[in-house]
């Protein structure tokens, strides 16, 4: 079986953990379309969603083999993981 096409929209929250705090996933959401992606970013960047920050990502899965494709950053807003270049 070929490789997948998958679009995850991710958010990002900030939890206190004593004096520190550190950023941590919420669940991702697999989106239809890359548009749907960026809408929903769109939506965190308008405050209509409370994180602390979101990505957008489009990554080649095969469930089948196991196989993982390098991430695609679409686009991200706020406080997130940093990019690999």
């Amino acid at each position: 079986m070929a490789a997948q096409e998958q679009i995850i929209f991710q958010t990002y929250t900030r939890r206190a953990q004593g004096r520190r705090s550190t950023l941590q996933a919420n669940a991702p959401i697999v989106c239809p379309s890359e548009g749907d992606g960026l809408r929903r970013l769109e939506k965190v960047r308008e405050g209509a969603l409370s994180v602390d920050g979101a990505q957008v990502v489009r990554v080649a899965i095969d469930d089948e083999a196991g196989d993982y494709g390098e991430p695609v950053y679409l686009g991200s807003f706020g406080d997130v993981p940093v990019e690999p270049e």
